[in-house]
């Protein structure tokens, strides 16, 4: 490249003007067309390049992290920077301007950093970035607003860094990465690693450029990557098609996205085209612009790469700069070519340049400026755009045109020999193809990186097409750009990058900064290091600044690289040393020595830090210290030691230290080690323990701690006090051994168990209870030690059995405690511990007896005169003794006793031990001696008669007896571990003085704590109480002659032996005679314990008795038992039994020594062998049974019985515990394990095979016997049932196996899941293990078919074809239709033809309708082949079997009045047509009949199928027609007069239960219809008519509304009249008009109907406003198919009907619904338009309604849902449509009903919540899942217990599904509310209704009390 010219090199920059540049830099800056620079403006700051951040002190991510790669190649030493220098000084010379101090440029090398000698100096001035000092290079203004293309280089978590163009970094903060969406994304952690990642390409935008005066390192890019700043311009006008726009995604929705773009004016979506790609919420996408809806100001987005990448911006008119984002690709063309780039001109009015690195080719020659002629297209995006300066930069980079970030194949510091030589360019530097895999990387070369000396010309040097020896110097990650260097020194240094840089190396490094913290140094390859304060010298430093000056070069060790932060020492003694560093924990081998450096000192010992964060400790006794040196007397933090690996393990990061560089010598006397006993003489007492000389060989002395003086924390300190020098101590265990010193304790409980203590973690062992003494109390828990440092934690959750928050109020360090082991891992080191005392109490008295101890010891130090005399005293107060004394004074508390013998003793009687005898000073007073305070020189005395009168018969008794021997009488009764029961007498601070009333008063001790409870408060214990107490050890010299007590509540959870023999030690084996002692009785085992503490267990079949195994045992009786099992070793027994033993008599006889005695027992069973066992758990489907010790057996509930009510009562007929026989069907040696059936098999006809019971089992399925099933799937159609009859196994029921009698439906009755009894016909093995079987339930009563019709009952059942002749007649059901006739099924294997000739006497106008598969028909067989099995059959009624007389009710029968049953036979909007029973008439029931109330919605109370019961009202013999009513009066009087709980609503009767069983007219599912030709035509016609009336209130109403209905009829008087007064108006106006429609009905019943248009013509002038004459009219027209003219009549109607008759206006819209929904063409769009019509002239709503019913009454489902929608959307205050859109819903049994209500609440107003949610609950219960509408009722309930129309409309829900027990439960939780009278009246009356209808005598007296209790409450 060119040099820059001179005028240029005149101009430096200012760095201390921090101002934007003047008007006349800018302008100055315009007039340069060409781009070509002026002088630099002195008021811009120098920017900040990559790796130039200072590392510390800077929170989060470091700065010192090389964002970069870590691109530095300083100079090594100082001269070499002073020799730099001076080339620039002649460079400058040259007209090449470089600032010594000036880093980076936007298009200059972009090195990141400090940048070494060997790279190229750039100008960095405050407006623009200069490159290659050339006149014509390219420039651009860096200010704040300006915006940038980079790409990701890391994501921290509060910041992230960019790399953009030219090599710079900027930092974004996470505040400044994204517009804030939602609320929660400001709390999210980590968000933005889930928003961005590395390599993705962003647009930013310059907030602030920061500028440190003082360094240029610390100067900083502060970027934006917000949204919003770069949308501020954009609106919906400037967006068009095509455009590629960014965008956050708000929400992912099912097909897509919506998107934020920072702005609120306008909205985004994305469709999810990439279905691979995984969106989060505020994710930042990028696409291109499909559609804008205005209208909605959403703009739709495409999300196809493809069309991203490739997008170009459209040229639009009078666009802004403002609308210019970096990375917007756009068609460019060449203006001109410059000496290092190419200035471009695109979308009309602006130009840009690209410099030589951003070129279309990557590796462009020296000739490359001949590839861009003038008006060359090209493709380009932009890098850069400059507001204020309107400078644009842009790339051809062709990874970039292709919107994908450069790879990087380079690392920093790679070496690569065959680099080729691309391009020279003079004065600049060299282009290099880098080989790299799998595309070559280009590298460019700076001048004065070329060589290591001055290259004035670099063409001569190099040549290209030659190849170099090149190292990777940085990377520029935004163009792919490699910065190389090809210096020798370069590829010399040791140390090039971070990764170069390893614990231990020794530095050469500068001084370039010096804080509080300590000072950052750079080494000579440019990579920064902290050196810590601490670090800084061998000790402390006072000034760091005057040794460490900045520019001062220094020798240092490098202790840690973490990431890309290096920490060095400048400690002399590290950096020295040459012994080997410690780096890791794998090198830590034991005996390795070392240096490290001290970090906290404690009691224990010091904590060591090594190299790369390696951590150890040096325990106290490997530092070196004498006895009772203190550690901070000779150590330091952060001095450097040596030491010594002693041991290490890795796997739990610990390395054990030792100051002693040689192992400690072993002790001349082998006897002293850990744990060992000694002897030894107070040396010296200090105030922090005393020095002991050991009595050894050794003559090593020993230190005790104050702590490990005695047990009891108290009494040490006062032991503590009389020691002195010279004192002996008999025993004292060896803790620990620190070099020649010895740690010592006298504790009680340590010394006793000194064999028994753990010096090493194998000796530990899960569960057993070990001595110990806490070490250190954290917050987490406590350490426990035990011997060496061997040493155990228990956790805070197993510290104490009630949560403790300080654990310190609960004990101290030192303090004597069992634990319980409950983990050791070896691998670790780590011993997990338990310290409750339910679980490490005491199991002796070791504990009160040491206590007894020291205070003897403690009384003979402290007295001075004497040692042998001075407890003399002692021996006249024996306890128990009668003593006489004197009384000296009487105190409130008590009296005080002087002895004459013992002046300085004295004695006291507590108010208690007086026992109310009066006394006065210097009285004589004979007392028994309690207890003796030998410390206070006190004695308790009591004169309590019953002590007093107990000394007396022994002194008179045996006056002459010694005095021992009186004592072994005293207690000869009294035995070890014998638990008894005890009086306090007196309490003390740290024991009870106890005595024994059964055991003539004798005086005991027992402590009130323990050893793990010292520090708890005591429980609180008074005078008299009575306790419960274990004799732990008996009067002796040993205990003072004191009777030592365990107390009972100390032992809580331990349990004892009650014999003499527990403390022998015994081992016992397997084959052993034990005596046992039962603990535990359970169902099926005894819990025994016996011998030492040991627990077993006594299986129950070792029992005889077969009905009640064990009953006859008892807790506490001792048995006679064999041990045949251990089951110590296996590890899942943890709390359960140990050992397995047996009482056979058989094993007791035997001999232990028999070999094979006590071996398993043989699985040796055979098919059909009876087994008897004992039932241990039952669960729905299995009864389990222990048959042996080994052998369990399993019972399916199938196999239990054939009878269903037995199998319904499966869990209720076993009992755990209970004794059961059954037979053995298959069997499993492996897990031995039995399958029995309870019924009798064929003994050995199978042979059983190993491991069988998982495969079918179909031996004992056998031909003709009966089995249990349970009903699995009711198969469509005709297909049966399928029964599951066996785990695995299942038959099939035919279609005319199911009932005895021949039925219309003979799957009613039945449902999944059902039991019934089924007789196997035929068993068909197909394959191994397979069989098809079919099952009959004919001849079991499964379900109560018994009341069914017989009308059919001479018509039998055939089975075989041959019994089938001409003229027989016969039943089945139809199986399939065709155009020829049909087939019907006889029975189970054959079938029957029906020719379409045979099938009616009358025309069948369509099969399928008349004869619907399953139909129940009746006819004559024609003809028989039994060879070809053919059967035909005629249905013709003059053919077939004439029905019964007695069966028929012919229509001359019927009379006005009659009570009938029928079934509805099909609805209609005015009424129902029923089929009455025992007849071949249909009537017709108006919709004004149906019920006394009105009904809004037929479809919703009715369904086709019901049984109904109606009253005759009319009979028209000549048309043939019967008119029915259903209405509760007319059938009250008739039939239900028994009945007194039948409401308004319950004509249908869906269940028997609900009529009396005495009725005649009983209604039954006895549907048979028979045709009858032109009457039931003409009466099915009328189905044609449209409705017709259709009251609007009644359109929108639902079912539900006749439920809620008795809400207020059964509520309180006071609501009902309420209520009815708001409604008065309105019921009558609906009875007044339903009155009319009767009349009107019936009028036309009475006449004819016209039947030519004049007739309807003449009608129509009489009555031109009634609806139901113009839809007979329309009718009429159909029927002649004249549609057209059936539209005119529409369109007359609504012009002819008066405007305020809406109503009847409303009749003809939705006739005319129905009329262009049949004949429209299309329909749809036909309905449509009628549809719109009627909006205009109708209410909204009602129009709405009457559409939905119409597309829900033809089926048309997907018209009706999306119908729906509309509606909740524009009706949303509407409750009626939410009822619809549910009720839609869960008619098509689709999940998203909760979703609808909650939207409707959401929508809905508060006070229609109620009446929606029940309404809802009511729809689920009939249509929907029960559950779901119990959860919504009693959600209801929870908010208001006390509305009882709730509970009444919930009661009559669960009533509807029967379920017995669950409405008595509701009805309990009812009547046990608080409510009024009248309230609880109406409850009361509605239960005893119910029970009543249940006719349970008992229930219903049950009830009638319960009401007669509340009366009388509320009375009183």
């Amino acid at each position: 490249m060119a040099p820059t010219s001179k005028k240029k090199s005149k101009s430096k920059p200012h760095l201390k003007n921090l101002k934007s540049p003047s008007k006349k830099d800018v302008k100055s800056k315009g007039s340069h067309t060409n781009g070509v620079v002026s002088s630099p403006p002195p008021s811009r700051k120098p920017l900040q390049v990559e790796e130039d951040v200072p590392d510390f002190p800077r929170g989060g991510a470091s700065a010192m992290q090389e964002r970069e790669g870590g691109r530095e190649a300083m100079d090594t030493d100082y001269k070499v920077l002073k020799n730099r220098n001076q080339k620039q000084r002649n460079l400058h010379n040259k007209n090449l301007s470089i600032e010594d101090d000036d880093l980076g440029s936007l298009f200059g090398d972009g090195i990141m950093g400090k940048l070494p000698s060997q790279c190229n100096y750039v100008v960095l001035t405050p407006d623009q970035f200069v490159d290659f000092h050339n006149e014509n290079e390219l420039d651009v203004n860096v200010s704040p607003g300006m915006k940038l293309w980079g790409v990701i280089s890391e994501v921290n978590e509060k910041d992230i860094v960019v790399s953009l163009p030219g090599g710079l970094r900027g930092l974004v903060r996470a505040c400044e990465a994204f517009d804030l969406i939602s609320d929660d994304e400001d709390a999210e952690h980590n968000i933005l690693s889930r928003i961005y990642h590395v390599g993705q390409l962003v647009s930013c935008i310059v907030l602030q450029v920061d500028d440190d005066k003082k360094e240029i390192a610390k100067r900083k890019i502060w970027l934006s990557m917000r949204l919003s700043m770069f949308h501020k311009s954009l609106t919906l006008d400037v967006i068009q098609e095509g455009m590629v726009l960014s965008a956050y995604v708000k929400s992912v929705e099912d097909h897509g996205f919506l998107l934020h773009f920072g702005l609120t004016s306008f909205a985004g979506f994305m469709g999810s085209e990439r279905r691979n790609i995984e969106v989060s919420v505020g994710q930042l996408l990028q696409g291109v612009v499909k559609s804008v809806d205005r209208a909605r100001k959403v703009v739709h987005l495409s999300s196809d790469a493809g069309m991203v990448s490739k997008s170009v911006t459209k040229e639009l008119k009078g666009i802004s700069i403002d609308l210019l984002v970096p990375g917007m690709m756009v068609n460019a063309r060449v203006q001109s070519t410059l000496d290092n780039g190419v200035m471009l001109s695109f979308l009309t009015y602006f130009t840009g340049t690209v410099d030589v690195f951003n070129l279309d080719k990557i590796f462009p020659s020296s000739n490359w400026k001949d590839d861009y002629s003038k008006n060359m297209k090209f493709n380009a995006r932009i890098l850069f755009i400059d507001p204020s300066t309107r400078a644009v930069g842009l790339t051809l980079n062709p990874h970039l045109v292709s919107n994908k970030a450069p790879s990087s194949l380079v690392k920093v510091g790679d070496i690569f020999d065959q680099s080729r030589v691309i391009r020279v360019d003079k004065g600049s530097g060299l282009l290099l193809e880098i080989p790299t895999f799998p595309v070559p990387t280009p590298a460019y070369v700076n001048l004065v990186d070329a060589a290591d000396k001055e290259v004035r010309k670099l063409e001569k040097n190099f040549k290209e097409g030659s190849h170099l020896r090149v190292r990777v110097l940085g990377f520029r990650h935004l163009e792919g750009l490699a910065t190389g260097i090809l210096k020798t020194s370069a590829f010399e240094d040791l140390i090039f990058t971070h990764s170069d840089v390893k614990p231990g190396m020794v530095v050469k490094a500068k001084v370039i900064a010096v804080d509080s913290f300590g000072a950052i140094v750079q080494l000579a390859s440019g990579v920064k290091a902290l050196c810590p304060l601490r670090h800084m010298s061998e000790f402390e430093i006072a000034k760091p600044r005057k040794k460490f000056q900045v520019g001062v070069e220094l020798v240092f060790r490098v202790l840690g690289c973490k990431s890309k932060r290096i920490t060095v020492t400048h400690k002399k003694t590290l950096v020295k040393s040459k012994l080997k560093i410690l780096s890791s924990y794998a090198d830590a081998t034991d005996g390795l020595v070392t240096h490290g450096w001290i970090t906290k000192t404690e009691n224990h010992g010091c904590f060591v830090r090594f190299y790369n964060g390696v951590q150890g400790f040096a325990p106290r006794s490997e530092l070196g210290l004498n006895p009772g040196n203190d550690i901070g007397s000779m150590y330091h933090v952060e001095q450097v030691v040596k030491c010594r690996v002693v041991k290490c393990i890795p796997a739990s990061r610990r390395i054990n230290l030792s100051f002693n560089m040689t192992p400690t010598r072993a002790s001349k006397d082998e006897s002293v080690k850990v744990g060992s006993l000694v002897d030894g003489v107070i040396e010296q007492i200090k105030p922090h323990g005393i020095v002991v000389k050991v009595n050894s060989s050794s003559h090593m002395k020993g230190t005790i701690s104050l702590e490990q003086l005695a047990d009891h924390h108290g009494l040490a300190d006062k032991l503590s006090s009389c020691l002195k020098p010279g004192y002996h101590f008999d025993q004292l265990l060896v803790l620990d051994i620190e070099g020649n010193n010895l740690i010592l304790s006298a504790k009680y409980s340590l010394v006793n168990s000194a064999q028994q203590l753990p010096v090493d973690i194998d000796q530990i062992h899960p569960h057993s209870v070990v001595p110990g003494y806490v070490c250190n109390i954290i917050e987490t828990g406590c350490f426990i030690r035990f011997l060496g440092r061997l040493t155990g934690f228990a956790p805070k959750s197993k510290v104490t059995d009630d949560w403790r928050s300080d654990l310190s109020e609960v004990f101290y360090i030192g303090q004597s405690v069992r634990s319980n082991i409950v983990d050791v891992s070896s691998e670790l080191g780590r011993v997990t511990l338990s310290l409750k005392q339910s679980m490490c109490c005491s199991t002796d008295a070791s504990f009160i007896q040491e206590y007894f101890h020291l205070e003897e010891k403690i009384a003979k130090l402290q007295l001075s005169d004497s040692e042998g005399h001075g407890l003399g005293w002692v021996d006249g107060f024996d306890i128990g003794r009668s003593v006489e004394g004197k009384v000296h004074e009487i105190k409130d508390v008590g009296v005080v006793v002087r002895f004459e013998k013992y002046n300085d003793v004295y004695g006291f009687i507590s108010h208690y031990q007086l026992a109310e005898i009066p006394m006065g000073c210097n009285s004589v007073i004979q007392a028994v001696v309690l207890d003796v305070s030998k410390i206070e020189r006190l004695v308790d005395l009591s004169i309590k008669p019953e002590f007093i009168n107990s000394r007396a018969k022994e002194e008179s008794s045996s006056s002459k007896t010694s005095k021992k021997k009186r004592k072994r009488e005293a207690h000869k009764e009294l035995e070890v571990n014998e638990i008894v029961n005890a009086t306090i007498e007196i309490v003390k601070e740290n024991y009870l003085v106890l005595s024994l009333p059964a055991y003539d008063f004798t005086i005991g001790y027992a402590s009130v704590t323990d050893y793990n409870t010292q520090k708890l408060p005591p429980k609180q214990f008074t005078h008299g109480q009575s306790v419960t107490a274990t004799v732990m050890t008996l009067p002796a010299p040993a205990t003072g002659g004191r009777l030592l007590l365990l107390l009972k509540s100390l032992t809580d959870g331990v349990e004892t032996s009650s014999s003499k023999r527990a403390k022998k030690k015994s081992s016992y084996e397997v084959g052993s005679l034990v005596q046992a002692e039962i603990t535990e009785i359970k169902p099926l085992e005894l819990k025994v314990k016996f011998g030492s503490g040991l627990h077993g267990r006594i299986h129950a079949t070792d029992d005889n008795s077969t009905e009640s195994p064990l009953s006859s045992y008892r807790i506490g009786q001792t048995l006679a038992a064999r041990i045949i099992s251990n089951g110590t070793k296996t590890e899942n027994n943890k709390g359960s039994h140990r050992w397995e033993l047996s009482i056979k008599p058989s094993l007791l006889k035997g001999s232990s020594e028999v070999d094979g005695l006590l071996s398993a027992e043989n699985f040796n069973y055979s098919y059909g062998q009876r087994v008897s066992g004992f039932v241990y758990k039952i669960d729905n489907e299995w009864a389990w049974m222990t048959i042996s010790r080994d052998v369990n057996a399993q019972l399916y509930i199938l196999d239990s019985s054939s009878e269903p009510s037995e199998l319904v009562e499966f869990q209720k007929r076993f009992n755990v515990g209970e004794a059961l026989s059954g037979y053995v069907s298959s069997a499993n040696k492996k897990k031995k394990l039995l399958r029995v059936v309870l019924h009798p098999l064929p003994v050995g006809t199978v042979e059983l095979k190993e491991n069988d019971t998982d495969r079918l089992s179909i031996c004992h399925i056998l031909e003709g016997s009966y089995v249990g099933g349970r009903i699995s799937k009711i198969l469509p159609g005709v297909g049966g049932l399928l029964v599951q009859i066996d785990g695995h196994l299942y038959g099939k029921v035919h279609f005319t196996e199911l009932t005895n009698s021949w039925v219309s439906n003979p799957l009613s009755g039945y449902h999944e899941g059902q039991f019934v009894k089924c007789k196997v016909l035929e068993v068909n093995r197909v394959a191994k293990g397979t069989a098809h079987i079919d099952l009959s339930l004919r001849s079991t009563p499964n379900y109560s078919h018994d009341h069914e019709s017989d009308m059919h009952s001479s018509t039998r059942h055939v089975d075989k074809i041959t019994d089938l002749h001409p003229n027989m007649a016969v039943q089945g059901y139809v199986k399939n239709v065709s155009s020829k006739g049909c087939f019907i099924m006889l029975s189970r294997k054959i079938d029957a033809k029906v020719l379409i000739s045979n099938l009616s006497d009358s025309f069948v106008e369509n099969l399928e309708n008349e004869f619907p598969v399953g139909k129940l028909v009746v006819g004559k067989v024609l003809n028989v082949e039994p060879l070809s099995k053919r059967v035909e059959v005629t249905l013709k009624t003059s053919s077939a079997i004439s029905v019964p007389k007695s069966d028929t009710n012919s229509l001359s029968n019927m009379n006005v009045g009659d009570i009938i049953s029928g079934r509805i036979k099909r609805m209609e909007s005015y009424g129902l047509f029923i089929s009455i029973d025992h007849t071949n008439v249909v009537g017709l029931c108006h919709i004004s009949e149906l019920s006394d109330d009105h009904i809004a919605d037929i479809e919703t109370k009715f369904k086709s199928g019901d049984k109904v019961m109606a009253k005759v009202l009319k009979v028209d013999k000549d048309r043939h027609r019967v008119s029915l009513g259903m209405k509760s009066s007319y059938i009250q009087d008739e039939v239900l007069q028994t009945t007194t709980s039948q409401t308004p609503d319950s004509v249908v009767v869906s269940e028997p239960i609900l009529l009396p069983h005495s009725n005649s007219a009983r209604i039954e599912n006895t549907n048979n219809e028979f045709d009858s030709g032109p009457i039931l035509a003409d009466i099915e016609s009328r189905a044609l008519v449209p409705p017709l009336e259709v009251p609007l209130d009644d359109i929108e109403s639902l079912d539900i509304e006749d439920d809620v209905g008795p809400i207020v009829a059964n509520a309180s008087d006071a609501e009902v009249i309420e209520e009815k007064n708001k409604k008065g108006a309105q019921k009558k106006a609906r009875e007044e008009r339903e009155r009319e429609i009767r009349v009107a009905e019936e009028r036309l019943l009475e006449k004819d109907t016209p039947r030519n248009a004049d007739e309807f013509e003449k009608l129509i002038r009489s009555s031109p406003n009634s609806s139901f004459i113009w839809i007979k009219y329309m009718a009429f027209m159909l029927s002649l198919a004249d549609i057209e003219k059936a539209r005119s009549i529409a369109e007359r109607a609504l012009r002819t009907i008066n405007i305020r008759e809406e109503s009847e206006k409303l009749n003809i819209w939705v006739a005319y619904f129905n009329l262009e929904n049949e004949y429209g063409s299309p329909p749809e769009e036909a309905v449509t338009k009628i549809f719109q019509r009627a909006l205009q002239y109708c209410d909204p709503k009602k129009v709405h309604l009457a559409l939905l019913g119409m597309y829900e009454r033809t089926e048309q489902h997907k018209l009706a849902d999306e119908l729906l929608d509309k509606m909740t959307r524009k009706f949303k205050h509407s409750s009626k449509v939410w009822l619809r859109k549910i009720q839609s819903l869960l008619k098509q049994n689709s999940d998203g009903v909760q979703s609808i209500l909650n939207r409707a609440l959401l929508c809905l107003p508060r006070h229609k919540h109620i009446k929606v949610i029940s309404q809802t609950a009511i729809l689920e219960f009939k249509c929907g899942v029960p559950d779901r509408g119990r959860s919504m009722f009693e959600g209801m309930l929870r908010e208001y217990p006390k509305r009882t129309d709730l509970w009444s409309v919930y009661l009559d829900q669960e009533i509807r599904l029967g379920d017995v027990d669950l409405i008595r439960a509701l009805f309990e939780r009812a009547i046990s509310l608080s409510l009024p009278p009248k309230k609880m009246k109406f409850l009361f009356k509605k239960y005893l209704e119910y029970e009543k209808s249940l006719c349970d005598d008992e229930r219903i007296e049950s009830v009638k009390k319960k009401a007669m209790e509340y009366v009388e409450s509320t009375l009183a």
